[in-house]
């Protein structure tokens, strides 16, 4: 029997027809001979699922493993698949386009042997351009420097603040890892909401995990290499312009997430405020870099006495510092509003046919629609209480109803969704029992319905006496392009909402309006909350409605 501890070499591929196998050979060549390979399929539909296959029934070392009718989950996804399988005591990763280098297992496992308060070891990769055999490339390759004390136990979360993305250090290849088995099963494995072009993060994803409650041990030795080429996921979301997007979108999950674990470290929320701070403040940021960008060419003017360009470049300053808009409103008189003449707006980013983001802000943090739902449903907290029934989901009722909440319940008209406690359709729902609910949370779902005052008669019935509906529904909006799309049938006004609720509900109609002209602008381009200010998402305008919220009470006694 080995003495070794077995290490399980973790490798994921979809469509690696071209590198699979020599990913493959660079795990039989290892010196280290007590290893797993699982070769973890997400859904291939090229030659590299028969390479897997091939190698899977000559080798006994080797597994195949793939997800359920082979379909795409995702790198994180199939990274956990692999996880779950895994016998070692120890992981290691191998994305399908890398190779380890020969010596890779057999000094780390030495060293996780020998720092048994580490729970993960990394050192540096060269990152590989040669490969293609070009000569343009062959002397492209580099290792880039780590960035911290090499040969270092690093205790928790040091590594946080000092690596990519919120520091300054290289941030480690997932090739390049070495963890307990143990560890990453107790941090949760990969976050497999990153999916897509927001794969880019995933590995930074669960690092932020590992850095934040693990020791780590960083070597000065390089062990593996990372294949540079068109085809990767970061190639192709910066060919996309989609990099800061995508880089927003982790942000926002840490920032969340540091929250949900309770995270007090100053260090820690400054430098994520720090990284956060072009996306909240892109105008001022673009503007401070191009002041930097003069000081400079100030600072070489006057070491170089060249007094004309001095004089020149001083004059330009205004000129390339300030938006029009804000050098004509300095001319006015204090205090006077300034309309731009026709031919002088601006238009900037904002000068397009289609919009930003297509996902209604999601993909760029909290949608502005949901901020405002939010908002209402925060304000009217204490009406979800007792038995409470939301449409599609209970997110709304956990995170607002906490324990005031005896029983949730959620309705959906597909039977397939697995959340519902009750199918049917609200406009012929005659098999939900009359005067059950406390409470019933309606957000962003009348619209789609055609019988709107069939739905609110439902509705009415449904609620017991004395009982609340809290409903939002879209007033400017752009309509879904997903599975709902089909069946976006109104939109609604202030004035729409309180016929059509005082119709049925015949006394304490409570409607409300959200959003502004920017908070309506900002919406439909796809903009999301963290890209405006508080002060300008809370201004109501009611003649730019985004959102339209309805408290509806049914009363103690029926009239």
């Amino acid at each position: 029997m080995n003495s070794k501890p077995l290490v399980s070499a973790i490798v994921i591929f979809l469509n690696a027809e071209k590198f699979i196998q020599e990913a493959i050979e660079s795990v039989f060549a290892q010196t280290y001979d007590h290893w797993e390979l699982l070769l973890v399929d997400d859904g291939s539909t090229d030659s590299s699922t028969a390479t897997a296959q091939h190698y899977a029934t000559r080798h006994p070392k080797v597994r195949y493993l793939e997800h359920d009718n082979h379909q795409n989950r995702g790198m994180s996804a199939t990274r956990n698949l692999g996880i779950r399988n895994a016998r070692g005591k120890y992981i290691a990763f191998l994305d399908a386009d890398d190779v380890w280098l020969p010596h890779k297992l057999e000094r780390q496992v030495a060293i996780l042997d020998s720092q048994p308060e580490a729970a993960m070891v990394y050192g540096s990769t060269q990152y590989w351009y040669s490969w293609t055999e070009k000569p343009e490339d062959i002397q492209r390759d580099f290792v880039p420097d780590l960035g911290v004390q090499p040969d270092t136990l690093f205790k928790p979360p040091t590594l946080l603040t000092a690596c990519y993305p919120l520091g300054k250090a290289s941030a480690p290849c997932p090739s390049d890892l070495l963890l307990r088995r143990e560890v990453v099963e107790r941090i949760g494995g990969f976050e497999e909401d990153f999916r897509g072009m927001y794969q880019m993060y995933e590995d930074q994803a669960f690092l932020t995990k590992v850095y934040l409650k693990e020791t780590v041990f960083v070597a000065n030795e390089c062990w593996d290499r990372y294949r540079l080429h068109p085809d990767s996921c970061s190639s192709m979301v910066t060919k996309a312009g989609q990099y800061h997007s995508v880089r927003l979108v982790f942000l926002n999950w840490l920032a969340k997430y540091l929250s949900a674990q309770g995270v007090k470290d100053n260090e820690i929320w400054q430098m994520l405020r720090k990284a956060l701070w072009p996306y909240q403040h892109p105008r001022l940021y673009r503007l401070l870099e191009l002041a930097q960008h003069l000081r400079k060419h100030m600072k070489e003017v006057v070491e170089t006495d060249q007094a004309a360009q001095m004089k020149g470049l001083l004059k330009s300053i205004g000129r390339r510092t300030l938006p029009v808009h804000i050098r004509r409103w300095l001319r006015t008189q204090q205090h006077h509003k300034y309309y731009p003449p026709v031919g002088w707006v601006r238009f900037g980013n904002l000068r397009r046919v289609t919009p930003i983001s297509q996902e209604f802000g999601f993909d760029r943090g909290l949608p502005v629609d949901r901020y405002y739902i939010e908002n209402f449903l925060a304000s009217h907290a204490n009406d979800i209480q007792g038995r409470v029934l939301e449409i599609g989901d209970n997110s709304y009722t956990r995170k607002f109803g906490g324990d005031r909440v005896t029983k949730s319940d959620v309705l959906h008209v597909a039977e397939t969704n697995t959340d519902a406690t009750i199918f049917g359709d609200l406009t012929c729902a005659d098999h939900i029992p009359s005067n059950t609910f406390n409470c019933c949370i309606l957000t962003q779902t009348l619209h789609l319905i055609y019988d709107v005052p069939a739905a609110l008669k439902t509705l009415y019935r449904i609620l017991k006496p004395g009982g609340v509906a809290l409903v939002t529904f879209p007033g400017i909006s752009q309509i879904s392009n997903d599975e709902w799309g089909d069946s976006w049938y109104w939109s609604f006004t202030s004035l729409s909402a309180q016929r059509l609720f005082e119709e049925v509900f015949p006394t304490a109609v409570n409607v409300e309006t959200y959003g502004n002209v920017l908070a309506a602008t900002a919406f439909l381009q796809g903009l999301a909350t963290e890209e405006l200010h508080r002060e300008e998402l809370d201004y109501r305008d009611r003649n730019y409605q985004v959102i339209i919220t309805v408290r509806a009470l049914k009363p103690e006694v029926a009239s």
